[in-house]
């Protein structure tokens, strides 16, 4: 054996070579043939469908069709195996209907004297997972033809094979259950979270308080001795100077408006130079325009410069905390009122403006009840984010647990009987 080979075994985790077992490359076990290139001509709503990374990845979205002739072994049937080699990375077993295969995803043609395909489903979850994870550079992953093709991988006798398959196809079902099922706790947290929210800012902390309807669809019942007014009577737009030292700011869909440096910095695109920046201080409320209607509302926790598309908005009277009104108009949001009161043909176009926000009614309880609501929210956000916090840890940890397992049984270094 090679010595290059052996240190690159080494470098994957695999410190010994079972007796019987031999050594590859990932090339070597079949044939990967590479989608067809489709252009956004080529797309219709007639024929076949054209399998792109996304249609993988996402299998419930409407996909594209093509319904020309373009040779044969771009055609995908069911049960082929399918690998995703440049942007997303994954190995897949199509379950669809006949369809054709768009660039940037391989069919696996194998080698069935060599490897079995129940096999090879889990040796591929093994190498790709450790491709992603020497890959360079961004979120954008692309592999090389040599990096794939040359993958140094481990192969058992064809009874082992079937026994390793056998045995990850029920340890990994058992994994995926329990994974499955914090992931329906954190769902059901999800829910817990916002309905709580939702009660607190539109009933107030006096659950004994007579109420009265609103006349506002989203907002419904609301204390009897709460005021309506219109938003640009309760506040008014910002307009505040970038300062040499401000950093970006971002509002997040999940409600938090901070430096952007203390989330991620990929991603994101600067604004246009001509609009220029706007300036924003902690404890402003603000509502990003074009993602107000998913959630991007919020008050900011640093001073910084933000996009011209963020409304930044400070109290026109004294009776407002900006905490209050950031979790309000949040629930505003995901109950979809800013999308039906902007609507529009695609995503991301419904935007609000100042103006837009301004003629909306909105609630303007005594200002004791709420500070006394956003209190009470912090309190059970804590409990109720303690708990998340625990499930994802938990998820996290099952996860290692599946990856480990199936590296150490298809490289092995775990015995399966």
């Amino acid at each position: 054996m090679r010595k290059d080979s052996v240190l690159r075994l080494e470098q994957h985790g695999i410190q010994r070579i079972p007796e019987n077992w031999t050594q590859s490359r990932v090339k070597y076990l079949g044939a990967y043939i590479n989608g067809y290139p489709f252009k956004p001509d080529d797309w219709g709503s007639v024929g076949r469908p054209i399998l792109r990374i996304q249609d993988l990845s996402s299998p419930n979205q409407e996909p594209n069709r093509y319904d020309g002739d373009i040779p044969s072994r771009y055609l995908v049937r069911s049960r082929d195996i399918l690998i995703s080699w440049s942007a997303s990375l994954g190995v897949y077993r199509w379950a669809g209907e006949e369809a054709w295969l768009n660039q940037h995803i391989f069919k696996v043609a194998l080698d069935a004297k060599r490897v079995r395909d129940d096999f090879f489903l889990w040796l591929a979850e093994w190498f790709i997972n450790e491709m992603d994870r020497e890959a360079h550079g961004s979120t954008m992953q692309h592999l090389t033809a040599d990096a794939f093709g040359g993958f140094p991988v481990l192969l058992p006798p064809h009874d082992e094979q079937s026994r390793i398959a056998e045995y990850l196809d029920c340890e990994t079902a058992r994994l995926d259950a329990l994974v499955a099922a914090k992931e329906r706790v954190l769902g059901l947290l999800a829910e817990k979270r916002r309905a709580l929210i939702t009660r607190a800012v539109t009933r107030g902390p006096d659950p004994r308080a007579p109420l009265r309807d609103s006349g506002i669809p989203w907002l419904g019942e609301i204390p009897a001795h709460w005021r309506l007014e219109r938003a640009k009577f309760v506040f008014r737009q910002s307009a505040l100077p970038v300062r040499d030292e401000d950093e970006m700011v971002t509002c997040f869909r999940d409600g938090q408006v901070t430096l952007r440096r203390n989330r991620r910095e990929e991603g994101f695109t600067n604004a246009n130079l001509e609009l220029g920046y706007q300036g924003i201080r902690s404890g402003q409320l603000v509502l990003h325009s074009m993602d107000a209607f998913a959630g991007a509302v919020g008050v900011s926790d640093s001073d910084g410069k933000c996009s011209p598309e963020y409304i930044i908005c400070d109290p026109q009277i004294a009776q407002v905390d900006n905490n209050y009104y950031g979790h309000l108009l949040r629930t505003m949001a995901l109950a979809g009122f800013i999308q039906a009161s902007c609507p529009a043909v695609r995503e991301r176009a419904p935007r609000i403006r100042f103006s837009d926000f301004g003629e909306m009614f909105i609630p303007v309880p005594p200002l004791g009840e709420q500070r006394s609501i956003v209190e009470r929210i912090g309190i059970d956000l804590s409990r109720l984010d303690a708990l998340g916090t625990a499930n994802e840890r938990t998820i996290a940890l099952l996860k290692e647990r599946r990856a480990a397992l199936i590296a150490a049984a298809v490289t092995g270094q775990l015995e399966v009987a």
